[in-house]
């Protein structure tokens, strides 16, 4: 089974992980094992208004996030299992030149490097994608918890937090606008 791409116009993230786990690809949702960080990670960052599960994955392009993996679809498994043939950073380009979002979020480092050809820490990467804003983030696995770090999961929410309140200042200020006139 493979997952579809969870997207929408207007996205302020979309989270490119490498491909679906086992887990995943057999309940048809998204970051579906339980002990994944994922879901606790957007709701503990304000990207979500509430803790969501796996099964309301379909919510995220409503939220202005959207979801993808760079692997080829069809592709499932634990990122060691995964050749590297699987993996298909033209198909994810021609993706992030169609939703233009506001940023990508690799939720890994593999997913990183597999998509734009180099290893990058965990953090925000101004310099990776031009015109986007790009971050790597911590793997949410349960099996990297002895890796994790919640840090660059809360820079990011942070800075969409900020992306969220201009975008609401500015539809308020051309909503006044348009009263006085």
């Amino acid at each position: 089974m493979t997952l579809p791409d969870l997207v929408g116009p207007d996205l302020d993230v979309l989270f490119c992980g490498t491909a679906p786990g086992w887990t995943s690809a057999a309940r048809g949702h998204y970051y579906a094992r339980p002990g994944n960080r994922f879901w606790p990670m957007l709701a503990e960052t304000g990207l979500t208004p509430r803790l969501l599960t796996p099964d309301e994955d379909h919510l995220l392009p409503g939220l202005g996030l959207g979801l993808t993996d760079v692997a080829e679809k069809g592709v499932a498994g634990m990122d060691a299992d995964i050749p590297r043939t699987a993996y298909a950073p033209d198909r994810l380009a021609g993706l992030l030149a169609g939703l233009q979002p506001a940023a990508i979020a690799f939720t890994s480092l593999t997913a990183a490097q597999m998509a734009l050809g180099r290893r990058l820490a965990a953090g925000r990467h101004d310099d990776a994608l031009p015109g986007l804003a790009v971050w790597v983030l911590p793997s949410p696995s349960g099996r990297a918890r002895s890796h994790f770090r919640p840090e660059p999961w809360h820079d990011l929410g942070c800075w969409v937090a900020l992306r969220r309140q201009r975008r609401d200042q500015g539809r308020d200020q051309r909503r006044d606008r348009g009263r006085t006139q």
